[in-house]
């Protein structure tokens, strides 16, 4: 068992952040011992789960509801597995544009270095697109779909 400061500096997260979660019902079944909060292992696991779907954009209430079915119990299981599965197509979606955005980034890290060299953009305007390295040009396209 670990106390609320423990778990405060295992995960990063401040104290009152905490409290608000159990205030909010994320931690159904944490034990008290003379009104001090004790974290489990059960816990910790809900808070990984919890702090995981924050970072993916969903609200507390959402996770509260997620957290809801998992009382439930076994009933929920398709109702859990369908908000798992919207979240990892949301982040796909997400990590895509990412990976688009870190393509133009590269790109023009390289088109940057080029014309520093070159003087001037001139023979850059000239390749672009087709006449790009092979490499730079995957990027380009990745970039501009």
């Amino acid at each position: 068992m670990y106390t609320i400061g423990q778990i405060s500096k295992m995960f990063g997260l401040p104290i009152s952040t905490l409290r608000y979660y159990d205030k909010e019902g994320l931690f159904p079944n944490m034990e008290r011992s003379s009104g001090i909060r004790k974290f489990s292992d059960s816990e910790i696991e809900a808070l990984r789960v919890i702090e995981c779907l924050k970072k993916t954009g969903m609200e507390i209430k959402e996770i509260k509801q997620f957290m809801d079915w998992c009382v439930e119990g076994s009933s929920t299981y398709e109702k859990r597995k369908e908000l798992f599965e919207t979240r990892k197509d949301t982040l796909e979606k997400q990590m895509l544009e990412l990976q688009k955005n870190m393509a133009m980034i590269q790109f023009k890290c390289w088109y940057y270095e080029q014309a520093l060299a070159d003087g001037n953009e001139d023979r850059l305007n000239a390749i672009i697109p087709d006449g790009l390295p092979q490499d730079i040009k995957a990027l380009y396209d990745l970039a501009h779909s």
